[in-house]
C-alpha cells in the first residue's frame, strides 16, 4: 500500500519544477520589458533634446539675429531744375525725395536724426536733415524730405559747363544713420546704416533720369 502511495506521489515533483521554470521565465520577460522601456524612454528624451536644440538654433539664427537696416533714397519728384551752361555754368534744383529705412529685424529700429550731404564731383552742393523716427518690426519707414541744391559753392570748372551742355547732371549723396535694434522688448544693440546713392538728372526734361544706391 505504501509503495502505491509512493508511486502516486512521484508526478508532483515535475509539476513544482515546471512552476519554478514559469516563474523564472516571467521574471526574465519582466526584466527584458523594463529594459526595453528604459531604452525607449532614453530614445524619446534624446529625440526631444535634439528637436529642442534645432528649434533654439533656428530661433537664434532667424529671430534673435541683429541685422543692419537698409538706408536708401526712393522716389524723387523734381519741382524745379534750372541750369545755365555759359558764360558762368550753374544749376539750381529743388526736389522731394523719399528716404526709406528698411528694417528686416524681428523688432523695431529706432534711429536718430541725421544729415544727408549732396555733392557734385566730390564738392558739396547742399544737404538735408532727415528727422529721427522708428521702423517697425520687419517693415519699411518712408520719410519725405525737400532738397534744395545749387552750384553757388562750386569753383568755376570746365566739367560743370560740359555736363550742363550735354544735358546731363550727375550728383551723389551720402549719409550715416545711427540707431538701436530692440529684440524681445529688452535686448538692444546699436546698428548704423550707410546711404550712398548716385543721381542722374536730365536737364532738358527737368526730371530724374536714374538713381542707383549701394
Amino acid at each position: 500500500m505504501a509503495e502505491k502511495n509512493e508511486r502516486q506521489g512521484y508526478p508532483l515533483a515535475p509539476a513544482a519544477g515546471h512552476l519554478r521554470s514559469d516563474q523564472e521565465s516571467a521574471t526574465l520577460q519582466s526584466k527584458e520589458f523594463r529594459r526595453k522601456r528604459r531604452i525607449r524612454i532614453a530614445a524619446y528624451i534624446v529625440a526631444f533634446v535634439v528637436f529642442q536644440s534645432i528649434i533654439i538654433a533656428i530661433f537664434a539664427v532667424t529671430v534673435m539675429k541683429y541685422r543692419t537696416p537698409k538706408f536708401r533714397l526712393g522716389n524723387i519728384t523734381v519741382e524745379t531744375l534750372i541750369s545755365t551752361p555759359a558764360p558762368s555754368p550753374s544749376f539750381n534744383t529743388r526736389f522731394v525725395a523719399q528716404v526709406t529705412v528698411k528694417n528686416t529685424n524681428f523688432g523695431p529700429y529706432k534711429f536718430d536724426n541725421t544729415t544727408a550731404t549732396f555733392t557734385y564731383g566730390g564738392m558739396k552742393v547742399g544737404q538735408v536733415v532727415i528727422p529721427k523716427g522708428k521702423a517697425g518690426l520687419r517693415s519699411t519707414k518712408k520719410i519725405d524730405v525737400t532738397v534744395d541744391l545749387n552750384s553757388d559753392a562750386l569753383a568755376s570748372t570746365s566739367s560743370l559747363g560740359s555736363d550742363i551742355s550735354s544735358g546731363i547732371l550727375k550728383l551723389s549723396t551720402q549719409a550715416k544713420l545711427s540707431g538701436k535694434v530692440e529684440l524681445m522688448f529688452v535686448m538692444k544693440k546699436k546698428k548704423s546704416a550707410q546711404m550712398n546713392c548716385n543721381l542722374t538728372f536730365d536737364l532738358s526734361a527737368k526730371a530724374l533720369q536714374g538713381l542707383q544706391c549701394n
